[in-house]
């Protein structure tokens, strides 16, 4: 019986040393909640992949949808990264709880530290500048000043904006808050009411085609919306305006992103946040949406280069986050639709 047993115990080693031989190796892996749409991230979770070897899975949506999921999902959720645009939605989701403070020395040096989260919760990936568009037979870029020149009557019926159910121009004038105060602020939201030439309008880009075709002169717009516009028809009257170069500086917002809370994969969403704040994922970031990059080493694509550099305004965004309900609450009083 002993020896029927010894008999059999290098075939028991040799099963057990073939298991562990053909055991699966799960690769490592990353999985993110993106508001950004496939074709903007797919670049750069490819470049993150061929280069560390961990695998990005990912569901895009509305950042409205996305964070009813990670709230609903809780502890349970497959999700290690919420990606975004504007910091009012980042904000929002770091109060709901729904991402993690990480202390990164690669993201500190990578992004300026007015586009990411004093409690680091959140980090912005690329900067969207949201500025002025003139159209060129109607205004004389010496016409215009600032933003808050064009509450002045000398636009009287010349301004387009868009809806201010949009959460980029709730940050606006949310960070106009943080600068000149609620009373002044609500002011200079009622002086631009005050100049439309028309209700406002859906989107950015019915803005500009507003401004093109001379039903008003000049509007305000995140800028890769005016270089779709005129990558399509480089004839469009329309001109790019640096507003409050002597003041405050252009409003600048971010898409950026933040690690959830209940990551399962901490470490892998850690090396892909920080991944896409490296040199090689911020120049893809400049070439796919004629966005800025955050990391300030990093190029701008030529094409936007050509529009000219600008001034930053330097208060950090956290601001668009914490005054969006007063702000929206300033521009219902303002009668801004």
């Amino acid at each position: 019986m002993l020896k029927s047993n010894l008999s059999r115990f290098p075939t028991a080693v040799f099963l057990l040393f073939s298991l562990l031989i053909i055991k699966p190796v799960h690769a490592e892996e990353v999985v993110v909640y993106s508001a950004r749409i496939e074709q903007l991230i797919k670049p750069m979770f490819d470049a993150f992949t061929k280069e560390t070897g961990i695998k990005v899975k990912y569901v895009t949506d509305n950042e409205g949808a996305l964070l009813a999921r990670l709230e609903a999902e809780g502890k349970n959720t497959p999700a290690d990264m919420l990606i975004t645009a504007d910091a009012g939605n980042l904000w929002a989701a770091a109060q709901a709880g729904l991402l993690q403070p990480i202390k990164s020395a690669v993201l500190e040096s990578n992004i300026p530290a007015h586009l990411r989260d004093p409690a680091n919760e959140w980090f912005g990936l690329s900067i969207r500048a949201r500025t002025l568009i003139y159209n060129t037979k109607k205004v004389k870029p010496e016409e215009l000043s600032t933003y808050e020149d064009l509450a002045d009557p000398k636009w009287n019926k010349r301004l387009c904006l868009r809806t201010s159910k949009k959460v980029y121009n709730q940050s606006l004038v949310a960070m106009m808050i943080a600068e000149h105060g609620e009373a002044e602020a609500e002011k200079i939201v009622k002086g631009w009411v005050a100049n439309l030439a028309v209700d406002p309008l859906s989107d950015d880009t019915r803005a500009l085609e507003f401004v093109a075709a001379g039903k008003c002169d000049v509007t305000l717009v995140n800028t890769y919306y005016f270089g779709r516009l005129m990558k399509k028809d480089p004839n469009l009257p329309l001109a790019i305006f640096w507003p409050n170069q002597n003041t405050s500086g252009v409003h600048v917002n971010i898409s950026g992103a933040g690690v959830t809370r209940h990551a399962r994969h901490e470490q892998a969403a850690v090396k892909l946040l920080e991944f896409l704040s490296s040199d090689k994922a911020q120049n893809l970031f400049a070439d796919v949406n004629m966005e800025y990059p955050v990391n300030p080493k990093i190029a701008v694509d030529p094409f936007v280069a050509a529009w000219g550099g600008f001034k930053q305004n330097p208060i950090n965004l956290v601001k668009a986050g914490e005054l969006q309900t007063t702000a929206v609450k300033l521009m219902d009083r303002a009668g801004y639709q």
